[in-house]
């Protein structure tokens, strides 16, 4: 693995279903970028602030059984507009790369694909919640939903309330990353079935080419 320096700072985010391994590989880039001397920080959303988890806990609560879909849009973009205002935006503007595990493309997925919400009101949210702010990287570890379930019964844990949804839910979630993926060239999609190491090498490929873009 090569040596990257004087890297300005980047925006990546990962995206995947439920139990995809994205978070494994937002923690093997983390640590391939300090190897690297790279400073990064990796931030989770919704989270990464005191209000976001706050907000977290009651979207994952199992116990959370009658919230609204439109609910679940706005709590889940008033933690992110928190996390890009007091975290992320001052992170970029430190020199420092932000590694952020899921971002607004998960909102549109699930709430818009998921939930049936409108496609382009999700927009108009994304948008304002994010402050502007669009990754420069977005990899998707993808998978089925058959290896999700698979994965789900292997861990032996039970579901938060946004693993609950079923099969035909998560079929829709996936085909809305594959659709954004077929339109937006900043996604990376890999197979989420090939070894973790082989996906990290992949994606530090390309975290390379961009790096070398950025210099160009």
């Amino acid at each position: 693995m090569t040596r990257v320096d004087q890297q300005p700072a980047m925006f990546i985010t990962f995206e995947g279903l439920d139990f995809s391994g994205k978070s494994t590989q937002v923690r093997l880039l983390a640590e391939s970028l300090t190897r690297s001397s790279v400073k990064n920080v990796v931030l989770r959303d919704p989270g990464g602030t005191a209000i976001g988890e706050r907000i977290r806990a009651v979207l994952l609560d199992r116990a959370v059984l009658d919230m609204s879909n439109f609910t679940e849009l706005f709590l889940f973009s008033a933690s992110r507009s928190q996390l890009v205002h007091e975290v992320i935006k001052p992170t970029l503007e430190s020199g420092t790369i932000v590694l952020l595990d899921r971002f607004y493309d998960s909102t549109t997925a699930y709430q818009g694909w998921g939930r049936g919400l409108p496609l382009d009101s999700i927009s108009a949210i994304n948008r304002l919640a994010s402050h502007g702010l669009v990754p420069r990287i977005t990899y998707f570890i993808d998978i089925p939903v058959e290896e999700v379930e698979r994965r789900m019964l292997r861990q032996k844990a039970g579901a938060d309330r946004m693993e609950m949804s079923g099969r035909a839910f998560y079929e829709r979630v996936r085909e809305g990353f594959l659709n954004m993926a077929r339109i937006e060239p900043r996604f990376e999609v890999l197979d989420g079935m090939l070894g973790i190491q082989e996906i990290h090498k992949r994606i530090w490929s390309r975290f390379e080419k961009e790096t070398a873009q950025s210099r160009a």
